[in-house]
């Protein structure tokens, strides 16, 4: 199978990461890490979002199909992580083996036949009582005028990123985005917020 980020993978720090940073500061805002925790990233790209545990002293993994991502990901966090590549529809985890399972901006790039799948397994992986924080675009409406040009903004990288990401991400807010997906899941909402002038939601859930 092409890995549809082999061209992207060596520049994605230093053309997307600066339009994620102020998105992760929020996320981890919302949810800081703790000290001591097992924590899965579901998504995993560059590894960016996991230097931040590990500067807690967590345990990593980090699950991702894009070989050229996760090369760079293994350069940037060496052998404190434990990064695989892998399919999300079938993660290669016993039951309730993670503290913390995250995933930004994630859910969106899937097809929409796989989605429910790979938040029943997000789900499964999690301990009873851990959490989930999941980070992904809102279907709703924008402030006027941020929250528009914003989404044009969006627009272009989803454009960019090719016609089957496109069409992922338009079935994503059709199906109403990251609540319609939890509807079914035995999680409880705890903390979230909604920024980028509506744009993107950010929530934290505890499995029950």
């Amino acid at each position: 199978m092409s890995d549809p980020y082999q061209k992207l993978a060596g520049v994605y720090d230093r053309f997307v990461e600066p339009a994620n940073r102020g998105v992760r500061r929020y996320v981890f805002r919302l949810f800081p890490p703790e000290s001591g925790k097992r924590v899965l990233e579901v998504g995993c790209g560059t590894g960016t979002n996991l230097m931040f545990y590990r500067q807690k002293g967590n345990v990593l993994c980090g699950l991702d199909l894009s070989p050229a991502m996760l090369k760079q990901a293994k350069a940037k966090l060496e052998d404190v992580a434990f990064l695989q590549q892998g399919d999300a529809l079938h993660m290669p985890y016993r039951d309730e083996t993670f503290d913390v399972v995250l995933a930004m901006l994630t859910l969106h790039e899937m097809p929409l036949e796989i989605r429910d799948g790979v938040i029943a397994e997000m789900v499964r992986v999690t301990k009873k009582g851990g959490r989930l924080l999941l980070t992904d675009y809102r279907s709703g409406n924008l402030r006027f005028p941020r929250g528009w040009l914003y989404r044009l903004v969006i627009l272009f990288f989803e454009i960019a990123a090719g016609r089957a990401h496109f069409k992922n991400y338009r079935t994503f807010l059709r199906r109403k985005g990251l609540p319609e997906l939890l509807r079914k899941q035995p999680v409880t909402l705890e903390r979230e917020k909604i920024i980028a002038a509506g744009n993107l939601h950010i929530l934290a859930l505890k499995k029950e």
